[in-house]
């Protein structure tokens, strides 16, 4: 399975790195060389990894019979955990991303405010906010599952986006920023026409509207496995909790409380790992009492239909891991509040690296500690792995660092719900009532839009909890959504961005037709038999229409991409493909369109140029320019030398302090140069002004950037 997932994942990896040497990306010194050489880190660490996992010979020890003494944890299901502190420090969190993500979000004037936090924010801060939402609602319940039952290879999900690296980084970023699209649907629209955007806005809103009736199903199961409550009345009380705050504060709170949370996430993540491995009495004796099978990188190939390796790497690496990077609104609007493309890429850079590998062992974690824990005698043997994380948490915490625990876990499923959220008012606001409903609407109008589809969609959300509890666990309920509409629209899309040749009628045929087949193929699953690789259908799916979608759940993604793939080519080349004018910065090799119509003159991504200067408050504020209400300053003429800047250009004027991650920022356009002044100065009207300089900070420098 190993050469099978670098022999497939190598190509479109190869198809990548061949789009940015084409684009001049790569070179032998210099940024290109850096490139070059990050790009090549990337793949060859995942796979020194899991290569390491998958054949070098390890010590194993030899199972110990249960000795007893951990009776006090494994006869609690159904009942309470933990202990009156515990729930206190879990509410007591509760309350604080409330008023974090209340506190932090109450300057949001504006949509861009309200979706994209101004654009303004470090990519490091970026990066913690979306590991949060990659570790979300299902992620501890399904991987810590899956890391008691199969170990390691649970890590699967998370260590194989490596492939798709180049192609985010070099093509669809580039893209995605410089052209300021605001979403998935609104670059169909430009690229093809809006019949293909609404199509495609249809698909993602039933996408993500399902997603947040998963989550909450999911924040539901989890609050009863933990203390024993219904499963709707947890569900809605996560609803509540996590519309108060993005309803009020929208993307900013969202970036801000996932800061928090993502943080929470690794650290308890990570102590987990630490007393299950100080409990084994250290790290080789923890190692070694996982069996070889649980430290593979990879499981069975294709005999398993529960986990079959080749399942898996279809449908999360290929056809999950493309929709949440090039697809999913949240992770979209994440690298669009980036103050620069620069920081897009060290964020994604950060997360598919460093934050993506930490979060498998997070995940994981309490599944492999519970299987080690198992085999060396500390619980029993056949404790059921949807409990494994459970079980070992309570086990091996004390009372209060359990409530950190019960904290991080509730993070990680608030962490989801919330981004999604936020994503469904996105389109509800950009793709549906804009352009459709009220195109002259103004920006407030838009807010209250978009607050009231956050409230909307939460309602409707938990209305769908109870339809998800017919399924016999979380996976199922998240694959019901996400089966459905990942393939279809993730080849749309990368066909769309990286081949010119193909049409409208071709993405529109791709959408339809894909979603067509992938309905076929749940009521007769057997269909799918060529692309399943060998791994056998399920004897034992049950009745009734939804039987099918539980065959086959892995292998319907090679079929879904498979069937979507022909579809776009052949009706590609019967078709006439829009003119060059039309997909000038929209699609690959064309990014140099997408930054002259960005700025209004060419211009290079690459170019950054930074000083610091005075910040002054002018006594009228200047009309904002464009779409997206861009603040107007001037600037001295001492500054604009520094800095090499024009009228018109596009400032990034921030404060000093780093560590703030650009919550004191803010994008400007320059719209005079004043001669008569000496120094590096920069005048904002007094809207403007209290965005970067606080009332503690009056008279301190600010720094500016030039970018592009």
């Amino acid at each position: 399975m190993f050469w099978y997932a670098y022999g497939i994942g190598g190509v479109i990896f190869t198809v990548g790195m061949v789009y940015a040497f084409r684009q001049g990306y790569f070179g032998l010194k210099g940024q290109g060389l850096r490139h070059l050489s990050v790009s090549l880190f990337v793949v060859l660490f995942f796979m020194a990894l899991q290569g390491y996992l998958q054949f070098a010979p390890m010590k194993t020890a030899p199972a110990v019979a249960y000795t007893g003494g951990a009776e006090h944890v494994l006869e609690l299901e159904g009942k309470a955990r933990g202990t009156p502190l515990d729930y206190a420090i879990m509410i007591g969190y509760f309350v604080g991303i409330v008023l974090v993500g209340t506190w932090f979000g109450r300057r949001q004037k504006t949509t861009k405010d309200f979706f994209f936090g101004g654009q303004r924010f470090s990519w490091w801060l970026i990066a913690f906010s979306l590991i949060a939402t990659t570790v979300g609602s299902y992620s501890f319940v399904k991987y810590a599952n899956k890391g008691f039952g199969y170990g390691v290879s649970s890590s699967m999900t998370y260590l194989n986006d490596w492939m798709w690296y180049p192609l985010l980084i070099f093509g669809w970023l580039p893209i995605l920023y410089f052209s300021r699209v605001s979403s998935v649907p609104e670059y169909f629209g430009r690229r093809f026409n809006g019949r293909v955007r609404l199509w495609a806005t249809i698909c993602i809103l039933i996408y993500l509207v399902g997603y947040v009736g998963v989550n909450l199903f999911t924040m539901g199961k989890v609050l009863h496995h933990l203390v024993g409550w219904p499963v709707f009345l947890s569900a809605l009380l996560v609803a509540v909790i996590s519309a108060s705050y993005v309803t009020v504060g929208g993307q900013t709170s969202v970036i801000m409380t996932d800061l928090f949370q993502g943080v929470m996430l690794l650290l308890t993540g990570g102590l987990i790992l630490f007393l299950g491995i100080q409990h084994m009495g250290g790290a080789d004796a923890f190692w070694e009492h996982l069996p070889r099978g649980h430290r593979l990188a990879f499981p069975n190939f294709n005999q398993d239909p529960d986990f079959p390796a080749v399942g898996v790497f279809w449908q999360d690496g290929i056809a999950n891991s493309a929709m949440f990077y090039f697809l999913n609104q949240g992770i979209i609007m994440r690298f669009l509040a980036t103050k620069s493309l620069a920081d897009a890429r060290k964020a994604s850079v950060a997360m598919m690296v460093v934050l993506m590998t930490l979060g498998a062992c997070v995940v994981g974690g309490g599944g492999w500690v519970a299987k080690a824990l198992s085999h060396g005698g500390s619980l029993q043997g056949n404790i059921d792995a949807s409990d494994a994380f459970y079980i070992a948490s309570d086990f091996l915490s004390r009372p209060g660092m359990f409530g950190l625990i019960l904290a991080a876990l509730t993070a990680a499923l608030m962490s989801t719900v919330d981004t999604l959220i936020t994503a469904v008012s996105a389109l509800a606001v950009n793709d549906v009532y804009k352009p459709y409903v009220n195109p002259e609407a103004t920006d407030r109008e838009l807010m209250r839009v978009a607050r009231i589809t956050a409230l909307s969609v939460t309602i409707i959300g938990v209305v769908l909890v109870p339809l998800f509890s017919a399924f016999k666990s979380i996976y199922d309920a998240h694959a019901a959504f996400t089966a459905a509409v990942t393939p279809p629209l993730a080849v749309t899309l990368l066909l769309s961005v990286f081949w010119r040749r193909f049409t409208a009628k071709a993405a529109i045929w791709t959408i339809i037709g894909g979603l067509i087949a992938m309905f076929v193929s749940i009521l007769f699953p057997k269909i799918i038999t060529p692309f399943a690789h060998g791994v056998p259908m399920k004897a034992d799916v049950g009745e009734g229409l939804l039987s099918g979608m539980r065959q086959y759940k892995y292998m319907r993604a090679c079929f879904g991409v498979s069937v979507c793939a022909v579809i776009g080519v052949v009706v590609s080349l019967f078709t006439r493909p829009e003119s060059a004018e039309r997909q000038n910065g929209l699609v690959w090799g064309t990014i140099a369109y997408a930054i002259r119509r960005y700025k209004g003159r060419p211009g290079s991504e690459h170019a950054v140029v930074k000083a610091r200067a005075q910040a002054a408050r002018m006594d009228v504020e200047p009309e904002a320019r464009g779409a997206a209400l861009v603040p107007v300053i001037d600037i001295s003429q001492h500054m604009a030398e520094t800095i090499g800047a024009e009228i018109g250009d596009l400032l990034y004027i921030s404060d000093t302090r780093w560590w703030l991650g650009g919550l004191n920022s803010t994008h400007a356009l320059i719209r005079a140069v004043r001669s008569e002044d000496e120094g590096s100065v920069v005048y904002m009207g007094p809207t403007t002004f209290p965005l970067v300089v606080t009332a503690r900070q009056k008279g301190r420098p600010v720094r500016v950037e030039r970018h592009y």
